[in-house]
């Protein structure tokens, strides 16, 4: 999603009306309540939901965690667009011609509360793809003992997927996910590529073998909406797309995949080298105790 970094240095007008969706589980209510905030320079829609919580109604609900953009718990709809509430900016949704934002819960989610969706179901379905790194060796997958050998370019297949942070905005954003609740998603499906593609998984055809069973790689019609909303430049769409590629040439037994090797544990040290008997050693100079201590490096001089 396109982000305007300068929304940070402007100042957004001096007060904005939130139209904030409520819902109230014990009765089914569903309303809009408006709250007149006073902002300032740099204010998010998550400051901007804590001051309506600590100044003006204590009874609005949400989720947040990390406030920094990393644990994808504020995700919450503002002025019809799947945002993170800590990463965008008053100034960014606000004007002075309209000093308005209208902010609702995901789409696609249960609703608990106010702002607070179920993601029970979301979970769920990135459990069934099997997010982790499978080996044959049972025995090592319990207890790892080595290490798996990968080159960057290899890295570079799948770092991309690897930034996830389960927010759920992909989902949100998704027509797919809205009309068939049997369809995987955009987030775990991106996910299945990501383990599918990395070189230390040995359990890829298991994978592909349940995505074809369950058929959510060919339902996706490449809107892309996934891929412009996420707040971390994944490219949930284009991860869809590889998947089927992977699919259709493993299904011809054409699919071939390069898995890691076991990297062998380090050398031990060998044993010093005994100076030849023509070698004299400097007065008061200890060659094992020159081997023990670490080498001091003059830091300061170093950086003068």
């Amino acid at each position: 999603m396109p982000i305007d970094l300068k929304a940070v240095t402007r100042k957004p007008p001096e007060t904005v009306r939130f139209y904030v969706k409520r819902f109230d589980p014990e009765t089914g209510r569903v309303w809009w309540q408006v709250y007149e905030v006073k902002t300032y320079r740099g204010m998010t829609i998550l400051d901007a939901l804590l001051k309506i919580k600590s100044e003006i109604d204590h009874s609005l609900s949400f989720r947040y965690s990390c406030r920094m953009g990393v644990c994808g718990s504020c995700g919450v709809v503002v002025n019809g667009e799947p945002r993170l509430a800590c990463q965008t900016q008053v100034a960014e949704k606000a004007t002075v011609s309209k000093p308005e934002i209208r902010v609702e819960p995901l789409y696609n989610f249960i609703v608990l509360r106010d702002l607070i969706t179920d993601f029970t179901e979301f979970f769920e379905k990135h459990r069934r793809i099997k997010p982790y790194i499978i080996r044959r060796d049972l025995g090592e997958r319990e207890k790892p003992t080595l290490e798996y050998s990968q080159s960057p370019e290899e890295l570079s297949q799948y770092y991309e997927y690897s930034l996830c942070i389960m927010c759920g905005l992909c989902d949100a954003s998704c027509p797919v996910y809205a009309s068939d609740k049997l369809f995987l998603g955009p987030q775990a499906l991106a996910q299945a590529y990501r383990f599918i593609a990395d070189t230390r998984d040995e359990m890829w055809a298991l994978r592909l073998e349940e995505l074809d069973k369950e058929g959510s790689t060919y339902k996706c019609h490449f809107a892309a909406s996934c891929s412009y909303v996420c707040p971390k430049v994944v490219d949930p769409a284009a991860a869809i797309q590889r998947l089927r590629s992977i699919l259709f040439k493993y299904k011809l037994r054409l699919y071939r995949k390069k898995v890691s090797n076991v990297v062998p544990p380090m050398e031990v040290k060998a044993k010093p080298t005994p100076l030849p008997p023509e070698a004299t050693v400097i007065e008061n100079v200890s060659l094992e105790k020159l081997e023990e201590e670490k080498p001091l490096i003059p830091i300061d001089k170093l950086i003068e």
